[in-house]
């Protein structure tokens, strides 16, 4: 190839908190609470430097970013490490949107609900994101080059609202499908050609429902693995580089559907990774702004103006989806209810008539841009960031899309970047739930339906106007400088936190810790489920669990006479649960899915973890771990 090359850095770091007691981010269930480990979150991060300009991808196995971590993040813990080399202009941050990761780390009142602002959430995150999977992308810049390839899933997504969709124009529903099946590889290479992919598709990560309790990366989560696994065959994952309305999904249960979905994505990113020959090539640029939501004037038509609202949520937001539905008696509908309006007034106070016009034909539930106890409960100024690299641009949105993510993206290729004729055959990708979150955002169509949709639409029917009109400007802009706009907040005091510590431990009398409850078989077959129980501490007393194991399987080497992990609590295979009993006892349950590809010979299970007792007045950690019998695994009894 005759392009200059660019410089590239890759980096991936396990981001995974404390998994117990935590309430996890996405369903907002208060009961669905951490309760072990199913799969590990990752933080992995991309940086590519043309000579001149600079730009950070970072993907995170969590719900969505959020300001606070954004802010405390690229603001300060960037800014102390790198001065001035990544900033809010040139760094996004967005979320692989797993339903099944931890809280705790945002600072307006409606997301802390379910538990509050948690340091121990909040730092693993940005110790995951900054002080490793970004330092090691930048400790390992290197010349390479960037193809791109895409091709269409199906069988992997599905739309949950069709009605709201049929509510858009006719000749709009052009497309085959009512769900974007489009699936975006990058390939980065070296000069070698040996490289690594990154991936976009739109699905959404509620493979796993709101029964589960373990933290798991979820569908994206799963076929990150394979993919990463592909490149490190053998090794270690994360060593190297209403109550009945649940997610059905294809598989006879969560982790089915969870390990189809992934397996899908694998299977697509991988086929489109292998025939990427198309080089991106051109100059770095980025462009951003922080907006005031809440007070967007747009043009509707040639005579006439309209506003974005203070933001709001709707009843059919209470009601939930088929993801999870709300536990009281709410539907989606454009009506309200005058029962729990008058409870809400009670206790929360009305809406404003002001708000109520600007968000019609939304009944109002929670007027949350009027609520401002103990701090405010909705965001005001959002970002708004667009990044391009050659011919592919970046599209950050602060929240979910629908059909309005086929509008922006056109509305930013045909319209903006590829009028004015300098830039050819640009690929637009959006990278939802980005840098701080807004729920979501429907076409002005889809929101006179109230679905949930867009009762969780939350700056009013004209939302997406005017972040049409916002990313225009950024693409017309986006070699320029721009005004920065209005900085968001920073809370500092009235963070809340209902998570009480994690108290000491106890056992069983004659016990210790890590001694086994439950043990295992003598013998197994390859397709078997292997499981043992141990009595346990609270995990929250390992502290920073982002060098640690819960869990380790392994198998006897007798030439060396040693024991070898084959895995640990980051694999597949693997799930560990852990179950809080009465007077302060708990205990661990480890179950093995042992594959068919695993070796015959002699194994054992391992569980490591950290109990709290009272010393003197002090209290006092100490590690403890314990290990199964030798059991044995044959391809036939």
């Amino acid at each position: 190839p005759q392009h200059t090359p660019y410089l590239i850095g890759v980096g991936r770091a396990d981001c995974t908190g404390p998994p117990a007691d935590v309430p996890m981010m996405g369903y907002a269930n208060p009961q669905q609470t951490a309760a072990g480990i199913h799969t590990r979150l990752y933080s992995r991060a991309f940086i590519v430097d043309d000579g001149k300009r600079r730009v950070v991808f970072v993907t995170a196995d969590i719900g969505m970013v959020s300001q606070r971590l954004r802010l405390e993040q690229v603001l300060q813990a960037l800014q102390v490490k790198y001065g001035d080399l990544y900033r809010q202009d040139n760094v996004v941050l967005s979320g692989t949107h797993t339903h099944c990761g931890l809280g705790g780390y945002f600072q307006y009142t409606l997301f802390m609900i379910t538990g509050g602002y948690m340091k121990a959430a909040i730092e693993p995150l940005v110790n995951g994101i900054v002080k490793q999977s970004i330092d090691i992308a930048h400790n390992n810049m290197k010349p390479g080059r960037i193809y791109r390839n895409r091709g269409e899933l199906d069988d992997s997504s599905l739309n949950r609202s069709p009605h709201s969709y049929l509510n858009n124009p006719e000749e709009e529903r052009r497309y085959k499908w009512n769900t974007d099946k489009q699936v975006l590889v990058l390939k980065f290479t070296d000069q070698d050609g040996d490289g690594i992919g990154m991936i976009w598709f739109a699905v959404h990560a509620v493979s796993m429902n709101y029964t589960n309790r373990m933290v798991s990366s979820d569908n994206m989560g799963y076929a990150s693995y394979l993919l990463e696994q592909d490149k490190n065959p053998g090794g270690l994952p994360g060593q190297v580089q209403t109550t009945m309305c649940l997610a059905s999904g294809p598989g006879e249960d969560m982790f089915e559907s969870t390990r189809i979905i992934g397996h899908n994505v694998y299977l697509k990113a991988k086929e489109l990774y292998a025939n990427a020959v198309e080089e991106v090539t051109g100059f770095i640029h980025h462009a951003h702004q922080w907006v005031n939501m809440t007070d967007v004037t747009v043009q509707i038509n040639e005579t006439h103006t309209a506003s974005t609202c203070k933001p709001a949520l709707g009843h059919s937001f209470a009601a939930g989806t088929t993801d999870g539905g709300g536990g009281l008696n709410f539907t989606q509908a454009v009506e309200g209810d005058p029962f729990w309006d008058g409870i809400r007034d009670a206790l929360l106070g009305p809406p404003s008539n002001q708000t109520k016009e600007c968000h019609h034909p939304k009944p109002i539930l929670f007027s949350t841009g009027e609520m401002n106890w103990p701090l405010p409960w909705h965001p005001q100024i959002v970002d708004v960031q667009m990044i391009t690299i050659g011919s592919v641009a970046v599209v950050a949105v602060p929240g979910e899309m629908t059909m309005s993510g086929r509008r922006l993206r056109e509305a930013i290729k045909g319209q903006e970047l590829e009028s004015e004729g300098t830039l050819k055959d640009m690929e637009v990708v959006i990278a939802g739930l980005s840098n701080v979150y807004t729920h979501y955002i429907t076409t002005y169509e889809e929101y006179q339906v109230q679905r949930y949709e867009g009762a969780s639409t939350i700056y009013g029917p004209h939302t997406l106007s005017a972040y049409l009109q916002k990313y225009r400007g950024l693409a017309r802009a986006i070699a320029q400088e721009l005004p920065a706009g209005p900085q968001p907040p920073f809370f500092t005091e009235n963070l809340f936190n209902f998570v009480p510590l994690a108290l000491f431990d106890r056992k069983p009398e004659n016990m210790s810790f890590g001694d086994v409850l439950e043990q295992v078989y003598p013998v197994y077959r390859q397709g078997d489920v292997v499981t043992v129980t141990f009595v346990a501490g609270n995990p929250r007393n390992s502290g920073d669990i982002r060098d640690k194991t819960f869990v380790t399987v392994e198998i006897f080497d007798n030439r060396t006479e040693t024991w070898e992990v084959v895995h640990n609590d980051a694999s597949w295979e693997t799930r560990f649960h852990w179950l809080k009993g009465s007077n302060r006892e708990s205990n661990a349950t480890v179950e093995w899915q042992i594959p068919p590809t695993a070796s015959a010979g002699s194994y054992r299970i391992k569980h490591f973890g950290h109990y709290k007792e009272l010393k003197g007045l002090q209290p006092v950690i100490t590690p403890y771990e314990g290990s199964s019998d030798v059991f044995a695994v044959t391809a036939s009894f």
